[in-house]
């Protein structure tokens, strides 16, 4: 039976109303995807009749859905900063609360050439986005995983100031830094928040018992790599900015300033590390 563009979005939408908190949106997100077509188009042809075949494939994709699968995913891409990224099961998915690392390197530091390390990149979402934005600068992203640098660097395509490499925090880098950053595994290993994550790769979400593991051995580690008057940023969970405040000033790190994110959560710190022994 032949059903029509409006059609298909219903009947998406009622099959994802009990798994989904966005089911209108995912519906239309995976329609377009089968379809080619913007939103736009979709809301402006609902009468239009769509063939088995892409109703074949548009069910196939909302099963999926469904099952709890994550829409970037499906699709193989997430948006982040000013442009789409191609994502695989091999990264995380770059999380709109994490271009707040974005506005706070981009606010701080100006043209003036400089060189960043973007420790645990993923996707490349945060390197790219920052080399894109900042021509004058060399970034070098890094992660401990082969398969998800292979993602960043089909990410970095035509952007020259970018490169990457693999490393387990600094264990294969070398030489200093002007800004250290990093979005680390911060989800402690028994939060209840994991089962909606069980899509994506553990290694990129867990950081121990508080959570604090990966923050601590980057802290630990980091001295040797940073230029005089360097700084270092992190991505941190909602409740752990006070004890990411304290390991920094811990380690010797002045300047250390904590922000929130859109929605009023504690989301980042940065630090400097003036009186830093070497």
């Amino acid at each position: 039976m032949t059903e029509t563009v409006g059609e298909l979005i219903r009947q998406s939408k009622e099959q994802l109303a009990d798994t989904s908190e966005t089911p209108q949106l995912d519906s239309y997100l995976l329609v377009s995807e089968v379809l080619s077509r913007s939103r736009a188009w979709l809301i402006a042809h609902a009468d239009e009749s769509v063939c088995s075949v892409d109703q074949t494939r548009v069910q196939a994709l909302i099963a999926r859905r469904h099952a709890g699968e994550p829409i970037a995913y499906i699709r193989g891409s997430q948006s982040f900063w000013q442009r789409d990224f191609y994502v695989t099961p091999d990264t995380l998915i770059p999380r709109p609360e994490t271009e707040l690392l974005m506005e706070i390197t981009l606010a701080r530091f100006d043209r003036q050439a400089r060189k960043v390390v973007d420790l645990g990149t993923g996707t490349g979402a945060l390197a790219v986005s920052l080399a894109a934005e900042r021509p004058e600068w060399q970034i070098l992203g890094t992660d401990v995983s082969a398969d998800a640098l292979a993602v960043a660097q089909k990410n970095a395509e035509a952007i020259p100031n970018v490169s990457f490499l693999q490393s387990s925090w600094f264990s294969d880098i070398q030489g200093q830094f002007d800004l250290i950053i990093s979005n680390p595994p911060y989800i402690r290993n028994a939060d209840p928040h994991l089962e909606a994550l069980k899509f994506e790769p553990a290694r990129a979400l867990t950081g121990g018992d508080d959570g604090l593991d990966c923050i601590r051995q980057i802290i630990n580690s980091c001295h040797e790599h940073l230029a005089p008057r360097g700084s270092i940023l992190f991505e941190h969970g909602y409740d752990q900015q006070e004890a990411v405040v304290q390991l920094l000033e811990k380690s010797g790190f002045t300047k250390v300033e904590g922000f929130s994110d859109l929605q009023g959560q504690p989301r980042a710190v940065i630090a400097r590390s003036d009186n830093l022994e070497r």
